[in-house]
């Protein structure tokens, strides 16, 4: 991003996609993936769906196993899909706003900034800043490469 106001504009377009989707647990995959569910709701079996993809019948089962492991790749999952007659959804769904994940790092980034200060000011003798306030936090992201909250 090049400023940080097209980056909260692009979290900003993003968070209201992402609010009709609702929370990311709605789409926790079925404990033996979706393909086997789909396929077992449809009833049909993994011959079936073998000979539909033009594919051997262990292949099939062995698409599943590694669905349920995690280790499918989107291209294998997109070829059964269509065999499905289904469409691939492929999300990244925030477990929190964007927003929020950002004005929860833009806290940590000013916090961490003056350390050094409020350490000397404690060796000194001298009142510590107090917590940080909404006008800080909006101020550092109105002024900082959000690049800058992650290091």
């Amino acid at each position: 991003m090049k400023t940080p106001g097209l980056a909260a504009r692009a979290r900003a377009r993003l968070d209201e996609r992402f609010k009709d989707l609702g929370p990311a647990s709605r789409y926790a995959r079925p404990v033996h993936g979706w393909v086997k569910a789909i396929r077992e709701a449809l009833g049909m079996s993994t011959a079936q769906l073998a000979t539909r993809m033009k594919i051997k019948q262990p292949s099939v089962v062995a698409i599943e196993q590694s669905e349920a492991k995690g280790t499918i790749e989107l291209a294998t999952l997109r070829r059964i899909a269509e065999a499905l007659d289904c469409k691939l959804v492929y999300a990244l769904v925030p477990n929190t706003g964007l927003e929020e994940t950002i004005r929860a790092r833009a806290r940590l980034f000013l916090r961490r900034r003056r350390e050094p200060v409020e350490h000397s000011m404690l060796l000194e003798d001298q009142n510590v800043m107090g917590k940080d306030t909404e006008a800080q936090v909006d101020e550092i992201l109105r002024e900082t490469n959000p690049r800058q909250f992650w290091d």
